[in-house]
């Protein structure tokens, strides 16, 4: 083949790569229907999204367009090259509570830099392919997870029955505010079960038209028509605004300023990559399509360091707006895109007319997003399943609520990696004979390491064994460097004892390393070829650590 025919091949080749089915629009063939759906649903998202990214700009200290930018900006990026079409990303209260320290202490401009360094964290967790750690998430975490951020979404709307300019910013959003009383709530809570009503029940009469939008629009139009005085978007703050401008950080460019933001950067990071991986996985599991976990990471952090100099607050998936998407029929990037476009039409011409919105239809509809994103199936497998999934179900619950998502899935992660240890260390234990030649079989049932290996230990009896001792491993699994290190010790047990030992059916790594330290070890052709977790160096012939 000619140079430049290869070149050719090379570039046609990268260019497919860019123009994958699911990022180009002329590709995906959409019908009017359709496209009319994913349009509606982006819209739908939109209106939700206001709220919202004013309540977490209050959080993190900062002016409510920070964080309105920070949801079109991150929002729109991730709709075009993140790995899950159909997903939202923008502002949230996961990310926001650890930012209202940094804004405090050192200002505005040293958010938007930490913003950008935790961008590009994400862009190289996506680089080396670090998102695929999310298949370490039991399913019991999951359940958690759902259920902890149901629950989170739920709390975050009570504060909306609260007096306007009484809430103050909290960790989920505003609290502390006066209570509405009488007629105000029951006006309010009228308006939140009427949008709930038309939700559930508009989709058995046509599905034409996203239920939320309309419960939405007739809320709406009823407020506005007959003037109730309830609780409106342009209570929270103004939204009007122009369009985001380019802005470096005015920070020193020092190791100093790396010092602050860094830690921040990094929490961050972890935050909204665990919060986005998890979403991705929720919203391939509801539309039946699998995403790209590192496409993800690194279309998070490009939107996160766009966002940082354009003077953003950052942001991740958002599960609730995710689940409106979807349940709206948004299936493709052009929903999130739409919702993108739309919020940022908000901004600039239609303000006048979102702030008239009344917060109660929102509520209404992020009710709805409670009632289907909890695993109301998890109340009922309580009792059918291992105890302790059960309880990871309900730590990662309890966490999530009282901490955040990041600490909820790695405690939640931990709890059931030990149970694991702890219940698989319990499994090994040994059968043995004796052959006609008068040598004592042990042959090893159950997975050898770390936690086991106090077990393995007091399966032998050196002392009172005959002088040829065989141990069978076909039916173990040697996992890793203690299990090595417990096979040369026991080794050298019979060997002070003055006993024949050999060794029968050990992987061929495991193999290789114990006939170098000096022990007897019996060829079978049936050997395992499986590869132990870490690497070994033999020094002097003897079993050294692992690197």
């Amino acid at each position: 083949m000619e140079p430049q025919t290869v070149k050719k091949t090379i570039l046609a080749s990268f260019a497919g790569r860019l123009s994958a089915p699911d990022i180009n629009f002329s590709r995906e063939r959409l019908s009017p229907a359709q496209f009319k759906t994913e349009i509606l649903s982006g819209l739908t998202v939109a209106l939700a999204l206001v709220p919202e990214a004013v309540a977490f700009s209050f959080v993190a200290g900062v002016h409510p367009l920070v964080g309105l930018y920070a949801a079109f900006m991150v929002g729109l990026i991730t709709a075009l090259i993140g790995g899950r079409p159909g997903m939202i990303s923008g502002a949230t209260g996961a990310l926001a509570v650890v930012m209202v320290a940094l804004v405090a202490e050192h200002g505005v401009e040293y958010l938007f830099a930490t913003v950008v360094l935790m961008g590009l964290l994400q862009i190289a967790a996506g680089v080396f392919k670090m998102g695929k750690f999310i298949r370490l998430v039991p399913h019991p975490v999951m359940l958690g997870f759902v259920n902890g951020l149901a629950i989170v979404i739920f709390l975050a709307q009570l504060t909306q029955f609260q007096v306007p300019g009484t809430a103050v910013a909290s960790g989920h959003g505003m609290s502390g505010g006066e209570w509405m009383t009488g007629w105000p709530l029951v006006t309010m809570l009228g308006l939140v079960v009427l949008t709930m009503a038309i939700i559930w029940a508009l989709p058995r009469v046509t599905k034409a038209f996203p239920a939320p939008l309309a419960g939405i629009g007739v809320v709406a139009v009823i407020v506005i028509a007959f003037g109730i005085d309830v609780p409106r978007v342009g209570d929270l703050a103004s939204i009007k605004g122009g369009l985001p401008m380019f802005h470096i950080p005015t920070v020193p460019l020092n190791f100093a300023t790396l010092e602050i933001i860094f830690p921040y950067a990094l929490i961050l990071a972890a935050i909204g990559l665990i919060e986005s991986l998890l979403t991705l996985n929720l919203v391939g599991e509801i539309t039946g399509k699998r995403g790209g976990a590192s496409q993800e990471c690194v279309a998070q952090g490009v939107a996160n360091t766009v966002t940082g100099v354009f003077g953003g607050m950052g942001g991740c998936a958002m599960i609730g707006q995710s689940m409106i998407n979807v349940k709206s029929g948004g299936r493709t990037r052009l929903s999130g895109v739409a919702a993108a476009l739309f919020l940022l039409a908000f901004i600039l011409v239609g303000s006048s007319v979102i702030e008239q919105i009344p917060l109660a239809a929102l509520v209404g509809v992020m009710f709805m997003v409670v009632i289907g994103t909890f695993a109301w199936n998890s109340l009922t497998i309580l009792r059918r399943v291992p105890f302790t999934d059960a309880f990871v179900i309900l730590l990662v619950t309890v966490v999530t609520v009282a901490t955040d998502l990041a600490t909820a899935v790695v405690v939640g992660v931990i709890v059931s990696a030990l149970a694991y240890a702890w219940q698989n260390a319990a499994r090994i234990h040994a059968t043995t004979f004796e052959t006609k030649e008068g040598a004592k079989v042990y042959r090893i049932e159950g997975p050898l390491f770390f936690g086991s290996v106090e077990g393995f230990n007091e399966l032998f009896t050196p002392e009172d064994d005959p002088d040829h001792v065989i141990v069978e491993f076909a039916e173990s699994r040697v996992a890793d460097q203690s299990a090595l290190t417990a096979i040369e010790a026991l080794a050298a047990k019979y060997q002070a004892a003055g006993k024949k030992l050999q060794l029968r059916h050990l992987s061929r790594d495991c193999h290789k390393l114990l006939t170098r330290a000096g022990q007897l070890m019996v060829d079978s052709d049936d050997d395992p070829d499986y590869e132990i977790a870490v690497d070994y160096t033999v020094r002097t012939g003897v079993l050294g650590g692992g690197h």
